[in-house]
């Protein structure tokens, strides 16, 4: 089941020279005045509102001017892959000449700069570690850097516990006593922030001046692709990012690993968005910390050749394939494990699965497709070593699992080996013994946090669009009027249309030519996964929650719906619910 909710637009005061549909849309997006449209990168706050920004600079101008080496220690996701390249790359472009990235492979040392991370990395004799979206956590990874001479410089976004490193510096929006504004930042952001600050310092030391300093706005393809695929919310300052970034690479300034990825998916380069970044060139850098080892991708990502840029592109391309293959296994034995449970799930506030085959790298994405499917919060478990399960959990608008982990934690001491994450995504580990208590615990907390109405999935729209706004012109307008993305969410309208004609395509997709009911002319359509073992439903007239999108496929450029949600029309229009 689904409400459909119809968003209430704020009061505002938006300037009247702006199409009205965007005032509409731009007014329920909380967007009430029109500096927050501002999109330039003058209007984003200054990099030392963020705490240990001073701190930080010093010391890796320091590093810099005395030519030490410098070791970036990352994470095994696109957003620890760009926060990498982006440190790399913009480290050497402010003098720093001895750079390198270390990312521990998932299967070998799991997350973070743990100690074991620390020794590895002394094989590179570094002078300075710097973890990029990491770091937060590691207690004991900075103490054994610590006691092996090495300071650290951590930045991070992740939330932190009680306790924080002993580093030489932190900067991470979310550390107590920071008041930067954008709680929001991606590791991504935060270390662009980060290079910011080395920039001024090294200004204010004299290695440069203002004229000849080096231009870091070259970095924003990167951190408008590792903000977008860590799905962070888009508040005003990620979308400021996302935009220029969006911007560089739709000119066709991009690093040659991101042009290389959108080839190879398919995506027009002069029209990328961002769910292009998330849906097609994300999950191909993701692909390589999830099922092989997350260098291959922060390669691409840092090359300079265009041919090497496409062969890497190329391995990703092969290793999200094997990453989708593997999923759908994974999937396949998730929907049959939850058809066999005798007690059913429809009772329960909460879902854990563990199946002693799946893949490590691959179950967050099961709990994300179950917790889509559901609307509860899910954790999918995989095998780790020595009898300890690697768990993935994905959550649903109300319930904050990290802090539920830590609820967890908290009243049953021992039952987690460690946890961390965000409001909507969490990772844990825990002895295989405590599998079956652990899920009774989870439980307990979702039902606590939990009320039967947080467990309907709700489907907001921007109410109806005009017979005269079915067109290329509009959706063309709405495409570069984002960035979209979570937590600014790409405007979706309903309405109620005569079905004129209907096909299928592929296994399982319905292809559509609807006419408006209140008019206008025929428009595509199309519904993804909507007919259901490939047979064609007879709809003559229905009621739809649609995207209006352009469709560029072989150089036919056209409007298109996109239907989110397609059912029989109703006796009279309007199964929406007006919401506050």
């Amino acid at each position: 089941m689904t409400n459909i909710k119809r968003r209430t637009p704020e009061q505002h005061t938006l300037p009247d020279d702006l199409h009205p549909l965007l005032r509409r849309i731009y007014a329920a997006r909380n967007v009430t005045d029109p500096t927050q449209l501002d999109m330039s990168l003058q209007s984003l706050p200054g990099h030392d509102q963020l705490k240990g920004m001073a701190q930080a600079a010093k010391r890796i101008a320091d590093a810099i001017e005395a030519g030490d080496k410098i070791l970036v220690v990352g994470d095994f996701d696109a957003d620890g892959a760009t926060s990498c390249a982006v440190a790399v790359r913009g480290l050497r472009a402010l003098g720093a000449g001895q750079v390198d990235f270390l990312v521990p492979n998932r299967f070998e040392f799991g997350y973070g700069l743990t100690p074991a991370i620390v020794g590895l990395a002394a094989k590179y004799s570094p002078d300075l570690i710097i973890t990029v979206d990491n770091g937060i956590a590691s207690i004991n990874g900075v103490n054994a850097a610590n006691d092996a001479g090495i300071p650290v410089v951590v930045t991070d976004h992740h939330l932190p516990g009680d306790q924080l490193p002993d580093a030489a510096a932190i900067v991470n929006p979310n550390q107590p006593g920071c008041s930067f504004p954008g709680k929001s930042l991606a590791g991504v952001g935060v270390l662009f922030y980060v290079l910011l600050g080395v920039r001024h310092e090294l200004r204010t030391r004299g290695c440069f001046d203002a004229s000849a300093q080096p231009n870091l706005a070259m970095l924003l393809d990167l951190v408008a692709l590792g903000t977008v695929a860590d799905v962070v919310p888009l508040d005003r300052i990620n979308r400021v990012l996302v935009s220029q970034g969006l911007a560089r690479i739709r000119a066709g300034q991009c690093c040659p690993g991101i042009h290389s990825l959108a080839l190879i998916a398919g995506r027009p380069m002069h029209r990328l968005n961002t769910s292009d970044l998330g849906f097609f060139l994300g999950p191909r850098l993701n692909a390589a910390g999830r099922i092989d080892d997350m260098s291959l991708g922060i390669r691409c990502l840092l090359t300079d050749s265009a041919a090497e840029a496409r062969q890497l592109a190329e391995t990703l391309d092969k290793l999200n394939l094997e990453r989708r293959q593997i999923q759908q296994s994974m999937q396949d034995d998730a929907d049959k494990a939850l058809k066999e449970c005798t007690d059913g799930y429809e009772h329960r506030k909460s879902i854990c699965l563990y199946q002693p085959h799946w893949h490590q790298g691959v179950v967050g994405l099961v709990a994300s497709r179950l917790k889509e499917r559901f609307h509860r919060p899910v954790i999918a478990f995989a095998p780790g070593d020595s009898g300890e399960l690697k768990g993935s959990g994905r959550s649903i608008e109300g319930f904050h699992i990290r802090d539920a982990l830590d609820r967890v934690a908290t009243r049953y001491p021992g039952l987690l080996h460690k946890f961390g994450g965000h409001a909507m995504a969490a990772g844990l580990s825990l002895d295989v013994k405590h599998l079956e208590s652990f899920v009774d615990a989870f439980e307990e907390t979702a039902g606590v946090l939990l009320d039967a109405d947080s467990l309907v999935g709700s489907m907001y729209t921007d109410g109806e669009l005009e017979p005269e706004h079915f067109n290329l012109e509009v959706a063309e307008l709405l495409a570069r009027s984002g960035p979209w993305g979570q937590g600014f969410p790409e405007p979706a309208f309903e309405g109620e249309f005569s079905v004129t004609s209907k096909r299928l395509v592929g296994d399982n997709h319905l292809k559509l030519v609807l006419q408006p009911i209140k008019g206008g002319v025929d428009i595509e359509a199309i519904a993804f996964g909507m007919a259901p073992d490939g047979v064609v439903p007879d709809l003559r007239r229905v009621y739809a929650v649609f995207r209006l999108e352009v469709n560029d496929f072989r150089n036919r450029i056209v409007a298109q719906l996109r239907i989110e949600h397609l059912e029989p029309a109703p006796s009279s229009f309007g199964p929406t619910v007006e919401i506050p």
